[in-house]
């Protein structure tokens, strides 16, 4: 069953295929300061469902990520990655990563939450 989420305003829309099972929570010096939790989708599970010129785009250091978020009302939405689950850039197995706390009527309490630490493993 597919999940919607959006920014605070709605001007940016999302969907994803199924529901997060986990949730992340990276202690890096950008997500900290965000202040989201994530859950990771392949990019063909995941929709953006409004026009893609209501989404800002923030890149940094080597530009292998891009952070995605609202360019009216400033949430941060999702990112595009290559995959690191192996510890290394996977850039044939990008990912997505969307905000958990932006997902319609979702309730996010009872899944499990991974700790990265993004702040010394990176």
């Amino acid at each position: 069953m597919s999940v919607k989420g959006s920014c605070h305003c709605g001007a940016t829309q999302f969907e994803v295929e199924t529901a997060p099972t986990e949730l992340t929570d990276c202690n890096c010096s950008f997500c900290s300061k965000r202040g989201n939790l994530v859950a990771y989708y392949q990019p063909s599970s995941f929709k953006l469902l409004t026009s893609r010129d209501r989404v800002s785009t923030y890149q940094w250091g080597d530009y292998m990520g891009s952070h995605h978020h609202c360019a009216i009302c400033g949430c941060g939405t999702y990112s595009q990655f290559p995959d690191f689950s192996s510890g290394e850039a996977d850039y044939d197995n990008p990912r997505v990563s969307i905000n958990v706390r932006l997902l319609n009527d979702f309730d996010l309490t009872p899944l499990p939450v991974v700790h990265l630490n993004g702040r010394d493993d990176w």
